[in-house]
């Protein structure tokens, strides 16, 4: 089983709006609405793969009930901890580009934290991998993630921004997946090898930076990696990141090889990508896009850790 932790779950909302114009007013031509926070994609990815995963949270309010009951709806298993505030929503527009609009989320009192965080350490005991990724609402702690990291028994995959990452590390997690501007916010440098090496020092095992359309680089036990489509791949970029993380997390739980995993975890990303909706995908087009993924080594030392 996987386990996937949303601390900030959402409603997302996606509207498909050709020559979206602002200041103006726009007519949608469709409209997407599923439960989602990147967990909670991860989530759905992995349940699209036919993998065992339990999505886990906080929820609260009508928009909490939402976010269960489309879980639900969809035969993915959840474990959410109640929250008295109203879960947030996100929206997100798709038409000459895409655009995302955020809510904060919940205020969460120390209580509900304490609950949520107790509840982790049973639900995480038997999980091969727990994925912890999103923001985090306020009210819980800037450093939730080390602390649930160091309370998880098995592999644990980060995907965070900001203070959430950097303190994150702290929880010495198995694999952090920053994309490039997580990578330079976490890091303070823009240059991807000093970035990656910067994040090992602080406590990742392994680091996995997505870079859009060039793919990933991967500072890993084997090597550094670079992995990418031969083809490029058009599309709603939105829940590719949340795609490659369930690649990871899938990867890791069936015990492949570094380079497997990250072929895998490639093309489930670009299947993504011809995705409107993040969080799903079409698991039928996946095995034919993984031989269309690069893969070669890098004698990149900036990307290794001091000896």
């Amino acid at each position: 089983m996987i386990l996937t932790v949303t601390l900030n779950a959402a409603i997302d909302d996606t509207y498909e709006v050709p020559d979206a114009r602002f200041g103006e007013v726009n007519r949608v031509e469709t409209v997407h609405r599923r439960p989602g926070g990147k967990g909670v994609n991860v989530a759905r990815v992995l349940h699209g793969l036919g993998r065992e995963v339990v999505a886990a949270g906080l929820a609260g309010g009508a928009a909490g009930r939402q976010i269960e009951e489309g879980l639900g709806s969809l035969g993915v298993p959840a474990a959410f901890s109640p929250v008295a505030g109203e879960s947030r929503r996100t929206v997100t527009i798709v038409g000459g580009g895409v655009t995302m609009f955020t809510e904060p989320g919940p205020v969460v009192t120390a209580a509900e934290w304490a609950a949520f965080r107790d509840g982790f350490a049973a639900l995480a005991r038997d999980a091969a991998a727990v994925v912890l990724s999103g923001s985090l609402p306020p009210g819980v702690p800037p450093d939730a993630y080390a602390v649930l990291a160091r309370l998880a028994s098995g592999p644990v995959i980060l995907d965070a921004d900001g203070e959430a990452l950097r303190l994150g590390l702290a929880g010495r997690p198995d694999v952090v997946k920053p994309n490039a501007d997580e990578l330079a916010r976490a890091s303070g440098t823009g240059d991807t090898g000093a970035g990656i090496r910067a994040l090992r020092e602080a406590g990742a095992r392994t680091v996995v930076a997505s870079l859009g359309a060039d793919g990933l680089v991967a500072a890993t036990p084997d090597g550094v990696l670079r992995a990418a489509l031969d083809r490029p791949v058009a599309g709603n970029p939105t829940g590719a990141g949340d795609a490659l993380v369930a690649g990871l997390a899938a990867g890791i739980a069936d015990g492949l090889p570094w380079p497997d995993r990250l072929r895998h975890a490639v093309a489930l990303a670009a299947c993504a990508v011809r995705s409107p909706v993040a969080g799903e995908i079409d698991a039928a087009a996946v095995p034919a896009l993984v031989p269309h993924v690069t893969l070669r080594t890098e004698e990149n030392h900036a990307a290794r850790p001091h000896e």
